[in-house]
C-alpha cells in the first residue's frame, strides 16, 4: 500500500517524467527546410521557364535540418516542372504558396501560384490549388499581416497582385492587379563598380519584390527596370491597391532595386540595388509610407572593380546587422548597423557556391543557409551574434539551381 507520502512522490515522478517525454518528443520533431529551384518543365506540363536555359532542380526539396550542426538531410520532394523559385507560408504554417516562374499559366501567358497543405507529422506538401499571378514569371511572394492576402511580384510581366486567401488556406483569384509603367532606366548603372559590365533588367518594366509595411496599411514594390521603389495604400478589407502620395520614390538611374529589408523598429529600410552593387538607406514615415534616402553604400569591398549582380539583403532580429548578397563576386557582405540606422562594412564571406541568389535565417538565427543557384547547393554558415561574422560550417546540401529556402519547425508549428 502507497502511503500519502510514497503517493505524492510517485505522482511527482510521474509528472516530471511525462514532462521529460514531452520535451524529448518536442526535441525529436523535425526541422523542415523547404527549397525552391528552378526546373525543366515535365514531360506532361505545357510550363515554359522565361528567364533561364533547363533548370536542374526537380522542384520543392524538402530536407530535415540537424538543430546544432545546421546540417540537411533530403527527406522529401514535390516534383514539378514550373520553376517554384518563392515560397512563402501562411500565417498559421499550415499551407505553404509558391510562384511558378513560367510564361503559361494552363492556356493564358502568365504564370502561377500554388498552394500546398502540409502534413503536421512530416512536412509533405499536398496540392491544393493553382492560380494565375497575372503576369509572366512571378518571382515573389509575400504574406500581407492580415493573413488573409498573398502579394505577389511577376518579374517578367512587370506587375504586381493581390490574391486572397480562402478560409482553408487555398488561393482565390486575384482581388487587384496593377501593371508598371514608366520611363525604363539605362543600361549602364549610375553607381556601377569600375569595368562593369552588368546589366539585367533595363529592358522593360520589371517588378521584383513586394512587401507590405509591418502596419499593412501599405505596400511596397519595386521595379528594377523603372530604378522605382513604389507605395501603394492597401485596402485590406478588399485587397486592393492604390497609389501612395507621393506614389513611387527613385533610385540612381541604371541601378535596378531589386530587395529590401525593413530593420526590427518600422523606421528604416535598407534597398539592395542590382546592377548598381548599393545598398541605400531609407528613412520609413510610418504614417504616410513615405522614403527619405539618407546613405549609399557599396556591397563590394573596397577596390572592387568588375561585374557584379546583387541579389539577397536581409537585416538580424536584433536590428544590429545587415547581410548583401553579390553575385559573380559570389560573397555575402556584411554591414554593422549604427545608432542612427547608417551602414559600416565590416567584411564579407565567400558563398562557398556560385551565383548565390537568396539567404535566410534558420527559426533561431544561428544559421544562414545561402542558394548558390549555379553552384547546384545550400551552403549553410554559423552565425556569430556578437560580431555578425559568418562561418562556414562544412555543410553543404546537393540540389539544383536553388532559389529560395524557407523553414518550418514541426516541434512548435512555425
Amino acid at each position: 500500500m502507497l502511503t500519502l507520502f510514497s503517493r505524492r512522490s510517485f505522482f511527482t515522478t510521474a509528472i516530471a517524467a511525462a514532462a521529460t517525454l514531452s520535451v524529448q518528443a518536442e526535441d525529436s520533431a523535425p526541422l523542415i527546410a523547404y527549397v525552391g529551384t528552378f526546373t525543366s518543365p515535365l514531360q506532361n506540363m505545357k510550363a515554359t521557364q522565361v528567364d533561364l536555359p533547363p533548370g536542374n532542380g526537380q522542384g520543392i526539396h524538402l530536407f530535415e535540418v540537424n538543430r546544432e550542426t545546421g546540417a540537411m538531410k533530403p527527406c522529401g520532394l514535390y516534383q514539378t516542372g514550373t520553376s517554384p523559385n518563392c515560397l512563402a507560408f501562411n500565417a498559421t504554417k499550415t499551407v505553404l504558396y509558391s510562384t511558378n516562374e513560367t510564361d503559361h499559366a494552363g492556356k493564358n501567358e502568365a504564370g502561377s501560384v500554388s498552394a500546398f497543405a502540409i502534413n503536421p507529422k512530416n512536412g509533405e506538401l499536398t496540392l491544393m490549388n493553382t492560380v494565375s499571378s497575372g503576369g509572366k514569371g512571378p518571382t515573389y511572394i509575400s504574406l500581407h499581416p492580415s493573413g488573409r492576402f498573398l502579394l505577389v511580384a511577376n518579374y517578367f510581366g512587370g506587375s504586381v497582385s493581390v490574391l486572397p486567401i480562402k478560409a482553408d488556406g487555398g488561393l482565390g483569384d486575384a482581388s487587384d492587379f496593377k501593371q508598371d509603367a514608366g520611363t525604363v532606366g539605362p543600361k549602364k548603372a549610375a553607381n556601377a563598380p569600375p569595368g562593369s559590365f552588368a546589366f539585367s533588367g533595363h529592358d522593360g518594366t520589371h517588378a521584383h519584390m513586394i512587401e507590405a509595411a509591418a502596419s499593412g496599411r501599405h505596400v511596397l514594390s519595386v521595379d528594377l527596370g523603372l530604378d522605382q521603389i513604389l507605395v501603394w495604400k492597401f485596402d485590406d478589407q478588399k485587397g486592393t491597391l492604390t497609389p501612395n502620395d507621393p506614389p513611387h520614390v527613385s533610385l540612381p538611374p541604371g541601378d535596378g532595386p531589386r530587395h529590401f529589408a525593413f530593420h526590427p523598429n518600422h523606421h528604416w529600410l535598407y534597398s539592395l540595388q542590382e546592377e548598381g552593387s548599393t545598398v541605400v538607406l531609407f528613412d520609413y514615415d510610418t504614417e504616410k509610407g513615405r522614403l527619405t534616402s539618407r546613405q549609399t553604400i557599396s556591397s563590394l569591398p573596397p577596390g572592387f572593380a568588375g561585374s557584379n549582380f546583387c541579389s539577397e539583403i536581409l537585416v538580424s532580429s536584433d536590428g544590429r546587422f545587415v547581410y548583401a548578397g553579390n553575385r559573380l563576386h559570389d560573397s555575402i557582405a556584411l554591414f554593422a548597423i549604427g545608432a542612427d540606422g547608417t551602414l559600416t562594412f565590416t567584411g564579407e564571406e565567400w558563398t562557398h557556391g556560385d551565383y548565390p541568389r537568396s539567404f535566410s535565417f534558420d527559426p533561431t538565427g544561428n544559421f544562414l543557409f545561402c542558394c548558390n543557384q549555379r553552384g547546384d547547393n545550400v551552403a549553410v554558415f554559423r552565425i556569430d551574434h556578437k560580431t555578425g561574422a559568418l562561418t562556414f560550417t562544412g555543410n553543404y546540401a546537393a540540389v539544383g539551381n536553388p532559389s529560395h529556402i524557407v523553414f518550418l519547425d514541426l516541434a512548435k508549428g512555425k
